[in-house]
């Protein structure tokens, strides 16, 4: 079984053996996020009305997803850091606690959700007829908690010992049942937006139990659920997971509550057809976004790794990579999203009346979207090197303190309408991505040129 060589294989290699699976991961998965959607749009005479109520339960999927990534993405860079050092036995320890942590809260969280799931969603902007599709379709996901939280929390440590195509497998194997079994469900028994649901748990349980077989079975170190003994000595570690975890933990929890802020101005001054132009906004934000990520992921173990080894040149060089990388890729779909939106939304809907308020709404909200690369590249150096407050402020900077408020201000307090709401992103975009890579640079910069004066390679 190949694996990448980060100690010393070239960076540019490491970087594109790690994120080249990983970008093929990533797409099956935003096939395996999106296809509810797109086959829940052509639901016949409830589409369009369907796809906004899915809509509604994106903050609750958001948030299960932020805090398996509290976990995983907190983790997995320590372990790697760990690694770097030549301490295997700690690693091992974090990836252990981490999985103990992931497992135990995806209980709670399902068992909070199932309680509480009708005046939540009612919270986030249902209305009556929206409540009686997204309410049945949640309730259903709920059921997969765990397994969705084991297999996108977990996966970074099979990426994090370097078996990247692995990583990869793991998606691909959720993804391609995924397909497979949306049409089945949904059409051919004719189960509608439950349909939806059952094929998604499915499919989350076959991607999780590849991946603990994988880490129990296959990896150099393994995965196991605490004794009662560790748990009593893990609290540092947990400590140290959560809080390195709270960066993107907080990013994805803030993108939840600007998606329930959204829902809730749009609903008031737009209607239903509003919270599913949102939905498609949405959507084709999470479709762009994915190389990006993957080109994130792909490059953080090898950040990570490189400095627990005290290997400053290679650090640097990862950055500038990635920066590269994700510069390009970001002007070229950005000429896509400004230049051909309609291809776009069609993706997601036929909906000729709902195209033309999705058209300027998309336009409005991806105006400075490549000043979000900086957000990315600085989040992603913060998270890879342990920086954890810088990390958190920044995750709390863009979205709390700028775009929550934009969207309440523009549309009320200057009546630009819905216009305000998806204005609110692209000045967020620009301030925030701005700070954060100004920032990431004047600090690690100058730790990584005392790091090489110090004589390490």
């Amino acid at each position: 079984m190949k694996r990448i060589d980060f100690e010393h294989g070239t960076i540019t290699g490491n970087i594109l053996g790690a994120a080249l699976p990983m970008l093929v991961a990533q797409i099956l998965s935003l096939l395996y996020n999106i296809v509810d959607r797109i086959y829940i749009a052509r639901i016949p005479e409830v589409g369009t009305t369907a796809l906004g109520a899915v809509g509604l339960c994106f903050p609750i999927i958001v948030i299960i997803t932020a805090f398996s990534n509290l976990f995983g993405s907190g983790g997995a860079p320590l372990f790697s850091i760990n690694r770097g050092k030549g301490d295997t036995k700690k690693a091992e320890t974090i990836m252990n606690t981490s999985f103990s942590m992931m497992c135990i809260c995806g209980v709670v969280l399902m068992v909070i959700g199932m309680l509480f799931a009708s005046p939540i969603l009612v919270l986030f902007g249902a209305s009556e007829e929206g409540l009686s599709y997204a309410y049945p379709y949640m309730m259903i996901y709920l059921i997969g908690t765990v397994p969705s939280m084991i297999a996108t929390g977990m996966n970074p440590f099979i990426n994090a010992q370097g078996y990247a195509t692995s990583g990869m497998l793991s998606v691909t194997i959720g993804a391609v049942a995924n397909l497979i079994l949306d049409p089945l469900f949904i059409f051919g028994l004719h189960l509608g937006i439950q349909g939806a649901a059952i094929a998604t748990i499915i499919s989350q349980t076959l991607s999780a139990a590849y991946v603990f077989y994988f880490l129990r079975k296959k990896s150099e170190l393994k995965v196991r659920m605490l004794s009662k003994a560790e748990w009593k000595v893990c609290g540092a570690d947990a400590k140290n997971i959560v809080s390195l975890g709270s960066a993107g933990f907080i990013m994805q929890l803030t993108n939840s509550l600007v998606t329930i802020c959204c829902n809730s101005v749009l609903s008031g001054i737009g209607g239903d057809v509003y919270i599913s132009v949102m939905t498609i906004v949405s959507s084709i934000r999470q479709m762009v976004e994915t190389p990006i990520y993957a080109m994130n992921e792909g490059t953080s173990p090898i950040l990570s790794y490189n400095y627990g080894a005290q290997r400053p040149k290679r650090v640097r060089k990862a950055i500038r990579v990635m920066t590269c990388m994700i510069l390009i890729y970001t002007a070229i779909i950005w000429s896509v999203i400004i230049f051909a939106p309609e291809f776009l939304i069609g993706i997601f809907s036929s909906d000729k009346e709902l195209l033309v308020d999705a058209v300027e709404a998309l336009k409005l909200y991806f105006a400075a979207f490549i000043f979000m690369d900086l957000q990315y590249i600085g989040q992603t150096v913060f998270k890879s090197l342990n920086k954890k407050k810088q990390a958190i402020f920044f995750s709390l900077l863009r979205k709390v303190f700028i775009v929550v408020p934009l969207t309440y201000l523009f549309p009320y307090t200057f009546h630009m309408g819905t216009r305000g709401v998806f204005l609110a992103e692209p000045i967020s975009n620009v301030i925030g991505g701005s700070l954060c890579f100004i920032t990431m640079l004047a600090i690690v910069m100058p730790e990584l040129k005392k790091m090489k004066e110090e004589n390490y390679e």
